[in-house]
Formats: structure tokens, sequence, C-alpha cells
């Protein structure tokens, strides 16, 4: 996510100072004589990705975009490693309940899990007030998305317990079933989308004359995005325990019950 996130907010090509432009005529002549040699030219600062480009090498600029491009790679890699490490939490907690056994089949079911909200807030990023600001933000935006977002992951009748079609036990015996891809069920995942979270982050920030607020916000928006899209192809759900019940060995009938997924289902 730290990488999705900065190679992003690089794509914008920030220069600074900010519009600025080489003077000309006499004003060059005096710009050009108010710097020592050695500050003329100077080097900037480098990474993979550089976030932020010098207006030109004059010592002055690169200082400025040394500096914001340090300040603004620290902030990125802590704020997405304090989303990456709310989101593990998250799912070594969460459960799946009101799952319904029908014979072999289960469906419905909603996932539950502790809000990204807080678990986000304990490691972000808030050393100073504009940092709380981003972070406050960034936080409950992506938390009120993902609880809408997870609300909507449901089991579409899946023929997961074939062994149920005909029970011959008063009390369906635990089975083990196939890992279901998160991929392979419905999901809407618009509220986590770059888009919304972009535009929910601004509403959340009310400073929208922050400096690069915009390109920080969608860089953490996109790359949440593309993470989330990382996550669903692999993420599968194992463990569903079923409670329900059948016939006799003389009347089988088929399973009819509920089924629940503990903690540590997500996989």
């Amino acid at each position: 996510m730290q990488q999705f996130a900065k190679t992003k907010f690089a794509s914008f090509a920030l220069k600074v100072p900010q519009n600025w432009n080489p003077p000309a005529g006499q004003a060059g002549e005096h710009y050009g004589r108010a710097f020592k040699p050695e500050e003329k030219v100077t080097s900037p600062a480098m990474g993979m990705p550089v976030l932020f480009q010098p207006a030109s090498l004059n010592k002055y600029h690169t200082d400025v975009q040394k500096m914001l491009h340090s300040k603004f790679t620290s902030y990125i890699d802590g704020i997405c490693s304090a989303v990456c490490s709310a989101w593990s939490q998250w799912q070594t907690a969460a459960t799946m309940t009101g799952l319904v056994v029908a014979g072999p089949t289960v469906s419905v079911g909603m996932i539950v899990g502790p809000p990204l909200t807080p678990l986000i807030m304990a490691s972000a990023p808030k050393a100073t007030p504009q940092e709380l600001k981003y972070s406050t933000a960034i936080a409950q935006v992506i938390g009120t998305g993902w609880l809408a977002f997870t609300a909507t992951i449901k089991i579409p009748g899946l023929p997961l317990f074939p062994a149920y079609s005909a029970l011959p036990t008063p009390v369906a015996p635990p089975m083990p079933h196939p890992p279901i891809p998160l991929a392979s069920l419905p999901q809407m995942p618009a509220t986590i989308m770059a888009t919304a979270l972009k535009a929910q982050k601004f509403a959340a920030h009310a400073d929208p004359s922050a400096q690069y607020a915009s390109e920080l916000f969608e860089s953490v928006a996109h790359a949440f995005e593309q993470t989330y899209n990382l996550w669903k192809a692999t993420a599968q759900l194992t463990n569903l325990l079923v409670i329900a019940t059948g016939g006799t060995p003389i009347s089988p009938l088929p399973a009819v019950g509920t089924a629940t997924m503990p903690p540590g289902g997500i996989v």
C-alpha cells in the first residue's frame, strides 16, 4: 500500500516552490548574482519514487524539495502502515454470522468485525496538528466505508456440504468444506473505491486549502483501492461451523439449520 500511495503521489509531478519561474532581464541578472556558485547547482532529494520536484537546482529550492519529500514520505509510510495494521487486526477478529443451511447449500450471512477507525488511529501519524487532521479524516472515512462494504458481502447459496443432502443423523456432524474465495461472493465495494474515499476524506478534513491535501488524499484512496483488489483476489473464507438437524438412518432428511464462521476464518 505504501508503494501504491507514493507512486500515485509522485505522478502529480509537483514542483516546489509552486508557480516559480526564473526571472528574466535585469531581475535575472540580480537573481544570478544573489547566490554563491555552490548554491546555484545542488543535488535534490532522490528516491523511488521522488514525491516532489525542485523548480530549479538552486539550493533554496532543493532544500524545500528535500524537506517536503522527507515529510510526505514519512507520513505516507506511517498512515499506510497504520491502515494495513488495522486491516490485519480486523481480519484476525472478523466473524461471519447469520448463515442459513438448507441441505447442501449455505447462503446469506454477514461479516462482522471490529471498527477500523480506532484501530487505524492507534498507530496513525499524529505528531503535529496537521498530521492529526489528516489521519483523523483518513481513518474515519476508510473505517466508515469499510463497514458499509463488508455489510454487503453475502454467500449466494453455495453447495458446500454435499453430505447434508440427506442427513441420516438427528444432528449434523462437523463437516469440512472447500475454501470460499472472497472474490466469488456478491459484494458492493463502491464505498471503498478511490473516488468515494477521496471525496469523503475532503468532507471529513474540512480544510480544502491545506497544502497538498488533494494529492495526499487521492494517493491514499488510490492505494487502498489497489490493495483491496489484491486482497480480494487471494482472501478466502474457511472453517464454517454448522448447527443443523437432519433425520434418522431410516428416514434421512436434508440438513436444516445455521452456520457461523469464528474469528480467524478469513485467510
